[in-house]
């Protein structure tokens, strides 16, 4: 088969692999489509950072060149041994994160929070190729849903924002703040408006903000840059209640303890490029909340992206037009979205195709 193999930084190839085989309790699908992301234009601008490449990984025991890819979405072709459910030619999404069940965040349910956790995508091959081995425990069928293949392989990043949005507790009578309307940005937008919560994002891209709109964003703001952001903001006293920092900046976050109110909860979305320093005074005396998330709970989260998916009324074309081929995967997926200048809010890729096309949704 045809895959994109990561070899070291700024060297990802296109290469013909041996096609993969499901092991016990896992599912072989043919790749119908794949997203990229932060985390992966970041591992070829300046990894391997997450990526077992030169040293073996503790639980998937994978090391040497990796295919990447953990958003996708394929069609059974095989499967293991011991594997219930799932019928040849079925199409399924992949949650892409790995746990082992047993441990004490597992039987808590924090499944993302598993002491060998592991992702498809991040520590073992990916869906950035033809085929692709995933274990059929964090797989569900997108039948039910009626998505098409494009629109399926935007479920694993819609997951990740319905984790994000449920760390933030929020509900109908918050006040939302998102900042950073993209891949993650979007989707959150999309989650937090479906609450019945009113949402306010803010970005520095004009057509970014646009799609907010049709997303369901109450209000959007742009402003002269996130540094001079909270002059420009016209909120109320004591809003917004919640706030998304999803940019992953340092003005970003600035923006966001800055109108916090007090009993306020920042929820940290992005991942920050440096350690940073907090007013802890403030956060006591006006009883902040500062709440993490990270990846997804497969068994809840990821259903319900399923669900958010199918039901938005429009087509998420406007989120993600284009499909690339993997021959195009570096130079218009990953270069662009390592610079900062993604043409897109999400990039697809079909492995199957021999140019670029616009998506099916």
């Amino acid at each position: 088969m045809r895959a994109a193999m990561f070899h070291n930084c700024g060297d990802v190839r296109i290469e013909a692999v041996p096609d993969p085989a499901p092991e016990s309790g896992e599912l072989l699908l043919e790749v119908r489509a794949a997203g990229i992301c932060g985390t992966d234009s970041h591992e070829y601008a300046h990894g391997p950072a997450m990526f077992p490449i030169h040293q073996r990984h503790p639980v998937t025991g994978h090391v040497g060149p990796m295919i990447p890819g953990h958003e996708l979405a394929g069609r059974v072709v095989a499967t293991g041994r011991d594997v219930k459910g799932f019928r040849l030619g079925e199409l399924v999404v992949s949650g892409a994160g790995i746990s082992c069940g047993r441990c004490a965040w597992c039987r808590r349910g924090r499944t993302n929070l598993c002491a060998r956790y592991a992702s498809v995508g991040l520590q073992r091959h990916g869906g950035l190729a033809q085929y692709c081995a995933v274990p059929a425990a964090i797989c569900r069928s997108v039948e039910p849903h009626g998505l098409t293949d494009d629109a399926a392989a935007l479920t694993q990043p819609m997951s990740i924002a319905v984790h994000a949005m449920r760390r933030g507790r929020l509900g109908s009578e918050d006040d939302a703040m998102i900042i950073g309307a993209g891949g993650v940005g979007a989707f959150l937008t999309f989650a937090a408006a479906s609450t019945g919560a009113r949402v306010t994002v803010l970005d520095l891209d004009p057509e970014r903000l646009a799609i907010a709109e049709r997303l369901g964003a109450d209000d959007v703001l742009r402003p002269d840059s996130f540094a001079s952001m909270f002059e420009q903001l016209p909120l109320a006293e004591g809003c917004p209640t919640v706030v998304f920092e999803v940019s992953g900046t340092p003005a970003g976050l600035r923006t966001a303890t800055q109108v916090l109110p007090s009993g306020g909860r920042l929820v940290q979305v992005g991942l920050q490029p440096e350690v940073t320093e907090f007013d802890l005074r403030s956060f006591t005396l006006r009883e902040f909340e500062l709440v993490g998330t990270n990846a997804h709970v497969c068994g809840e989260d990821l259903p319900e992206a399923l669900r958010l998916l199918a039901a938005r009324d429009e087509s998420w074309s406007d989120v993600a037009p284009v499909a690339l081929s993997l021959d195009r995967l570096v130079p218009d997926g990953l270069v662009p979205l390592a610079d900062g200048h993604s043409r897109w809010i999400k990039t697809l890729v079909d492995p199957w195709a021999d140019a670029p096309r616009d998506t099916r949704m």
